[in-house]
């Protein structure tokens, strides 16, 4: 085998990527070419958007102070008025954009940019990298769904327009050299050579972001566009022809991003989320995708984005100050996407075309371990929100980001003005005579009547998307049949609901832990994302949720005191409160999630009848598995998988980093696992010194490696 056989990457082309000042305006592009793609009527579009979301705002506002005027004007009343009118408009917002999508999926829109749903492909002119990023991912796992894009895209008789990069950050030196492994059976298994390239960081700085402009700066100049995944993301190939194609037509777009479906799910979570994503999410998208425009959002994955308009508007800058407010922008995509736009660059959502994918987390737990670093990415986006030149709906994006997470204490604290108000009332007397001499009493002017229509009201506002999803979904013969027909569709939704309303108010106490938090000055980190779907351990949810349920009692032993008709009141979120243990050990339970699916409920249609691509993954998934047991699962140590495979360790020293030159950082890591690996009289003596960091470091150098290969066994 030759050198260059073992070549992990390709030659160089480097692309300029300047970080970006947010305190000036940047030298934008020609505005007409952005322009050309902007729906017609775009005005009138949102002002129907927030014509309905003020209207309804300003007169639940008008009810909510009929129910608070019985007891005059005080200081909690004003506060809970405050509360419910932001609130109010936060969820008037999403039902507008909502009821915008239903008419947008009615007419079958959600597409634009000339890409039609059927009929022939584009032929492509242009060069596009299709990348995976990773982070201690299980690399067999992360190759089964880029070797499915591979695969598909090769059906499509227009695989040559396309590169494929595994983009490591990878720190576990073992996962390092499984990666090298994996792409190197992968390479071979496609012929893939001089088309799949595999590249790791030695220093994973900026995490993902920096992760990407990193290899703008390096290779960005050979690539019109790149088609940025996440390490759980599968494409169909038919589906990526047809947007980079649209890139191909409308010079002016920057960046387009599909619509994912999540798929895969076996735990209950999993499954309620792949259900709601698929029923409701459309009408989301299609809402938003309406109104936005070509000034839409990023969602870090499964989007076509222009390299050079890429490099030259979305280089991050720090944020001034400490973490976890300062330094790196962690939800680096709706910034990225923000800073396109400002330079003139169009931004459009597709939600038209299926077939994009991801997978859901399995419990509700690893969702909070990822919404954690969310919501730390989102309030970062106060200090972006200044930023000079930036579009107004820009802004908006952001603050939506920021009230997702801002939310949940909101509504908390909206629950406890609440009792204290109850609680006031019980106490309070009113004055049927002023101090100004009257013939006739001032009653108070509403009963609790007046308190359950505003309820009831807010209720229907809160739960109209789903009902809109219902009906748009009978429209759909495809979606319809792959949930179960009507009925089992609309058990599947009464189902999801409430459990849904069952999790909420924990979901709401661990948004509202995780912003104060990082008010508190905490930082999230950075930790790989669990995606599998393992036993219920219930010591360890007690553990996790217990909490929950001491809050959710004693909210209950308080508003009973106070009254039974609060105490009622309050009983969906008691309830959900109070079985946060059981709830969270339910949802993360595969046999119930698999149980449902066998009674055909909250099953979706790319389950029922899988489209090419996921049957595609599903046989390289049951390949993948067969290669592993016929292996008796491969070596995993790194520096015995080296040294048993001299193929493996060819093309390892053949990636590895440049040497340090003269005067430039030293690694402490790297002096140290040199030096306990000379005085190691065995390779397992070796191990049993070095540190994982270590390790690691010592992977990078030549030196290191050749010292690992004479080491005796021991």
């Amino acid at each position: 085998m030759s050198s260059s056989d073992l070549e992990f990457l390709p030659p160089e082309a480097p692309l300029a990527m300047p970080v970006q000042d947010l305190r000036h305006a940047p030298d934008r592009r020609d505005h007409a070419a952005s322009l050309a793609t902007r729906p017609p009527l775009l005005w009138l579009r949102r002002l129907f958007v927030f014509g309905v979301a003020i209207g309804l705002t300003i007169f639940g506002a008008y009810e909510m102070n009929l129910v608070l005027n019985s007891m005059g004007v005080s200081t909690l009343g004003v506060v809970v008025l405050g509360l419910f009118v932001t609130l109010g408009a936060w969820i008037s917002l999403s039902f507008a954009s909502c009821l915008a999508g239903f008419f947008s999926l009615l007419t079958r829109g959600g597409l634009g940019l000339g890409i039609t749903r059927d009929g022939p492909l584009p032929v492509l002119s242009s060069k596009t990298a299709i990348l995976m990023p990773t982070y201690n991912e299980d690399p067999e796992r992360v190759l089964v769904g880029l070797k499915s894009i591979y695969d598909s895209l090769a059906a499509t008789g227009q695989l040559d327009a396309f590169h494929f990069f595994m983009l490591s950050d990878t720190t576990d030196p073992d996962v390092w050299v499984r990666e090298e492994r994996a792409m190197l059976a992968f390479r071979d298994a496609v012929r893939g050579q001089g088309r799949v390239f595999y590249r790791r960081r030695a220093k994973n700085i900026d995490r993902k972001a920096g992760n990407l402009g990193e290899w703008v700066r390096r290779f960005g100049g050979a690539y019109e566009n790149m088609l940025t995944l996440d390490a759980d993301s599968i494409m169909d190939g038919a589906l990526i022809i047809r947007i980079v194609g649209a890139m191909e037509r409308n010079p002016g777009v920057g960046l387009i991003q599909t619509l994912p479906v999540i798929v895969g799910g076996s735990t209950l979570f999993a499954r309620m989320q792949q259900f709601a994503g698929r029923i409701y999410g459309p009408l989301i998208a299609y809402g938003i995708a309406w109104w936005h425009g070509s000034e839409g959002n990023y969602w870090g994955h499964n989007a076509v984005i222009r390299t050079r308009a890429f490099a030259e508007q979305a280089g991050l800058p720090h944020l001034p100050g400490r973490k976890p407010f300062g330094g790196h922008i962690l939800s680096h995509d709706f910034v990225e996407a923000a800073l396109m736009r400002r330079g003139g660059w169009a931004i459009h959502m597709v939600p038209g075309l299926f077939g994009s994918y991801e997978e859901s987390p399995p419990s509700l737990t690893d969702v909070a371990i990822r919404d954690r670093r969310w919501c730390q990415g989102n309030l970062q986006h106060y200090k972006v929100l200044p930023t000079r030149g930036m579009a107004w709906v820009s802004r908006l994006h952001m603050l939506m980001g920021i009230g997702s997470y801002i939310t949940s204490p909101l509504w908390l604290l909206f629950l406890l003005c609440g009792i204290a108000i109850s609680l006031q009332s019980h106490f309070y007397r009113p004055e049927y005579f002023g101090t100004t001499k009257s013939l006739y009493p001032r009653w108070p002017q509403v009963d609790p009547v007046q308190a359950k229509y505003v309820f009831f009201g807010t209720m229907a506002i809160l739960l109209a998307p789903k009902a809109l999803a219902f009906i748009a979904t009978l429209f759909d013969r495809m979606t319809l049949r792959g949930s179960g027909g009507v009925i089992r569709l609309a058990v599947s939704i009464v189902l999801e609901t409430v459990i849904g309303g069952l999790i909420a108010p924990i979901a709401m106490l661990i948004h509202t832990s995780g912003v104060i938090s990082i008010l508190l000055g905490r930082d999230s980190g950075w930790n790989a994302q669990n995606r599998d779907a393992g036993g219920v351990d219930l010591r360890e949810v007690a553990r996790g949720y217990w909490v929950y349920t001491a809050i959710g009692l004693l909210m209950a032993a308080a508003a009973w005191i106070v009254s039974e008709a609060l105490f009622l009141w309050m009983t969906p979120v008691l309830i959900g409160l109070a079985l946060a243990i059981p709830l969270a050990a339910m949802t993360a339970s595969r046999d119930v999630g698999l149980w449902l699916r066998s009674v055909g409920l909250l099953t979706i249609a790319e389950e029922t009848d899988p489209p090419p691509i996921l049957r595609i993954a599903e046989r390289n998934d049951l390949a993948c598995s067969q290669r592993e047991y016929a292996a008796g699962m491969s070596v995993d140590e790194a520096f015995h998988a080296l040294r048993h495979d001299p193929v493996l360790l060819g093309a390892h020293k053949a990636a590895l980093p440049q040497p340090r030159e003269r005067g430039a950082a030293i690694d402490a890591n790297l002096l140290v696992g040199l030096v306990k690996l000379r005085e190691a009289p065995s390779l397992s003596a070796a191990l049993d010194a070095l540190s994982r960091q270590e390790k690691a470091a010592v992977l990078t150098s030549a030196e290191g490696v050749d010292l690992v290969a004479s080491l005796p066994e021991g």
